[in-house]
């Protein structure tokens, strides 16, 4: 196992992508306990979560301090980090006025994937993909939410929009759509064609990637 120093002195020459989750939080850290170094520390709670990092920096404060071993430095140390790479993906996230492509969708709205519950939303945009307006049409559980596709339609309509885009995230980690995501997607698509309105794309993000209909061939 490598110690604190050797771990920090190679995020200083190799560059912090190369280094694990562990190692991160390592750092993180900067130094461990009476009875752990910030390595072992580190490791035992990403050992904690299946997930990695985004679930660790999406759990509360007092199960990350359980995970710690009570440590109540180190979980707000974390809790910290969480909320400043948050803020990072925020600020980013609007930096995107054009969309052409799926990573463009995904840079806006990859901050969804680290919510524990799920949120559709519709990002509505001119001809040559400028966004017109991003709405948030609901939010419910891990397990799903109820989508009206009126209402999608209806705001597009008011905003001259001739395309728009569907999103949501999956909490569960799992990006592949379900067959209630099917049914929205063509329900909405059917809909907005009334209008002469297209749905070019519906795009899930989550922790473990994003799925995108229209590169899979299933907007028809």
């Amino acid at each position: 196992m490598k110690t604190d120093r050797e771990i920090r002195e190679r995020l200083i020459v190799a560059g912090p992508e190369r280094l694990s989750d562990a190692e991160l939080l390592a750092v993180v850290f900067r130094e461990g306990t009476e009875t752990l170094t910030a390595v072992a520390l580190a490791e035992r709670i990403v050992a904690e979560f299946p997930g990695g990092l985004a679930e660790i920096a999406s759990s509360g404060v007092q199960r990350i301090r359980r995970a710690a071993g009570g440590g109540t430095i180190k979980a707000a140390q974390i809790a910290a980090a969480g909320e400043f790479a948050r803020r990072l993906a925020e600020g980013r996230a609007m930096e995107v006025s054009v969309v052409t492509s799926k990573e463009d969708v995904v840079r806006l709205f990859m901050p969804l994937a680290d919510l524990g519950h799920e949120e559709f939303w519709a990002l509505y945009l001119t001809q040559g993909g400028r966004i017109l307006d991003r709405v948030r049409l609901s939010q419910g559980g891990v397990a799903g939410t109820v989508v009206d596709h009126k209402l999608i339609v209806k705001r597009a309509v008011e905003l001259l929009a001739p395309s728009l885009i569907l999103v949501h995230n999956h909490p569960s980690g799992v990006a592949e759509p379900s067959g209630d995501d099917l049914r929205v997607t063509e329900t909405v698509a059917a809909a907005a064609a009334l209008f002469d309105i297209a749905v070019i794309d519906h795009v899930i993000v989550s922790r473990s990637g994003a799925y995108s209909f229209a590169e899979s061939g299933k907007l028809g």
